[in-house]
């Protein structure tokens, strides 16, 4: 952040732009170096008061930090992106937005995430998702993890009445538990 405040205010502004759709109260961070760290605090819309980024809710926290990522000028982008239930914690409009950014971060980064929210889920395309499930071999007690993607023009008659989510609570294309 620190770094992108200097170097690519285009893409530090931006930030600001996307957590004030999400928190809009926030003005602008304050970022504070030291020797080994940097401070993170933040001022809200008119008011001079810093706060300390503790004062922020979790849900709040972790999309200032997924933007940050996800927003990153194109060639300081890492190759692959990978993030364990990036909307917990969020605001249902948050998980939206965030589907967005990694939609959009995508054109520069392969990214994976795991997620069990049926929203997130609704904000992408079948063939862009992988199911995976937890398989029992045959003959054994072992126990192997079946990863298979997901086919539109198999889905394509659920897909014309029922969302993904609901395709997915009903065990149509696996995941269960």
């Amino acid at each position: 952040m620190y770094r992108l405040k200097d170097e690519y205010p285009k893409h530090y502004n931006k930030i600001k732009l996307i957590i004030r759709q999400i928190a809009p109260f926030f003005d602008d961070f304050i970022l504070i170096p030291n020797k080994d760290y940097i401070l993170l605090k933040y001022k809200e819309i008119g008011s001079d008061i810093e706060f300390g980024a503790f004062r922020l809710s979790d849900g709040t926290l972790r999309f200032m930090a997924l933007a940050t990522l996800l927003i990153q000028p194109k060639e300081k982008m890492p190759a692959i992106i990978i993030i364990d239930e990036p909307e917990l914690g969020l605001h249902p409009v948050a998980i939206d937005k965030l589907a967005s950014l990694l939609i959009t971060a995508s054109r520069y980064s392969q990214i994976f995430i795991t997620t069990q929210s049926e929203r997130l889920l609704n904000n992408f395309e079948a063939e862009n998702i992988i199911v995976v499930s937890r398989e029992k071999e045959i003959g054994n007690n072992r126990y192997y993890s079946d990863f298979r993607q997901l086919n539109k023009e198999e889905l394509e008659t659920w897909l014309a009445e029922y969302s993904l989510s609901q395709i997915w609570e009903s065990n149509i294309i696996g995941g269960r538990p």
